[in-house]
């Protein structure tokens, strides 16, 4: 396609990766708990020696359930921004007024995707896993926030989202094959996915004057502070459900170490794993002054000790 805009290029690659949840993804199969879910260099599950092969291969799965039900979350405001931002093209630009509409579609099939995949999950697994927030109280509360911001951290998801599948799905040899289908789909369209964000990340900051963008500044530090609250949720949430599977007691000092483990990886997957990568240091980078870097760069700062050992270690990089 010559001289095609980027708007152009993604509906391009929307039209012809085009997958659908049961005939490419699921194909008549179901989750077997023999494999992993989630692989290590994410789950972190090498940093818990005295787990057995049978327990860590669980931790891997409530890690792995709970990592396609944060997606299923975080879409949710996603789609209604993205929604939103469209109406900033209906009576202009058509092809990128055409582009969000798909990127809005997409984002609402893979909802129906992960909510598709916990039901698959609920039935083999045990009972009691709960996720500990609701998506549209998650989704309100983003959504109060500016368009900058919210537009930052759904470019910070859709990096990591690549970066992951890239250093740490897709050559994984253990892993259940359903659960990895499942991203490498998702992975498909996300890649689309995350050069809108930039391009409209960008376009609504020219739109900004200095002082609007230190208040967008402090409004994405409130978000990444509100997801770490989530994730603390979460992992409280995931210990006492991996406590309950597990066939053994385990003495306090093991349980806090599991506890401590679920926050570190969790924390390494939804916020630290973005922060460090390239492109999104890159592009957020151009935007911001060097106080304004070095206010977000405080506020991450006690959350950066989440990252794996160099054992486990993998490429983030785009």
């Amino acid at each position: 396609m010559l001289h095609a805009s980027p708007y152009e290029k993604v509906i391009e690659t929307s039209k012809r990766i085009r997958w659908e949840i049961e005939r490419d993804v699921i194909r008549g199969r179901a989750f077997a708990l023999d494999r992993d879910f989630l692989p290590v260099g994410l789950s972190l599950a090498g940093e818990l020696e005295f787990l057995t092969p049978a327990e860590r291969r669980l931790f891997s799965q409530v890690q792995g359930r709970t990592y396609a039900n944060l997606f299923g979350l975080v879409e949710r405001f996603i789609g209604a921004k993205m929604i939103e931002i469209s109406q900033q093209h209906a009576l202009g630009d058509q092809v990128a007024l055409e582009a969000l509409v798909r990127f809005t579609d997409e984002e609402l099939k893979h909802q129906a995707l992960f909510r598709r995949i916990e039901q698959m999950m609920a039935d083999v697994m045990p009972a009691g896993y709960e996720l500990a927030v609701q998506p549209n109280a998650v989704a309100d509360a983003v959504l109060s926030k500016c368009t900058w911001a919210v537009l930052g951290l759904t470019c910070h998801i859709e990096l990591f989202t690549q970066a992951h599948y890239r250093a740490s799905i897709a050559d994984a040899t253990d892993l259940s094959p359903l659960w990895k289908d499942v991203f490498l789909f998702h992975w498909r369209e996300e890649s689309q996915h995350a050069v809108l964000d930039e391009l409209e990340w960008m376009r609504e900051d020219e739109q900004l004057e200095p002082a609007e963008r230190d208040l967008a500044v402090a409004d994405l530090i409130d978000l990444v502070v509100a997801v770490d609250g989530i994730l603390q949720a979460q992992a409280a949430a995931d210990t006492l459900y991996f406590e309950r599977c597990v066939e053994r007691a385990f003495e306090p000092a093991r349980i806090e170490r599991i506890a401590a483990t679920l926050l570190k990886a969790y924390r390494w997957q939804y916020i630290v794993s973005g922060v460090l990568e390239p492109r999104f240091q890159k592009v957020l980078g151009a935007m911001v002054g060097v106080a304004q870097m070095q206010r977000i760069q405080d506020a991450l700062g006690p959350l950066l000790y989440a990252q794996p050992t160099q054992r486990d270690a993998l490429p983030m990089a785009a």
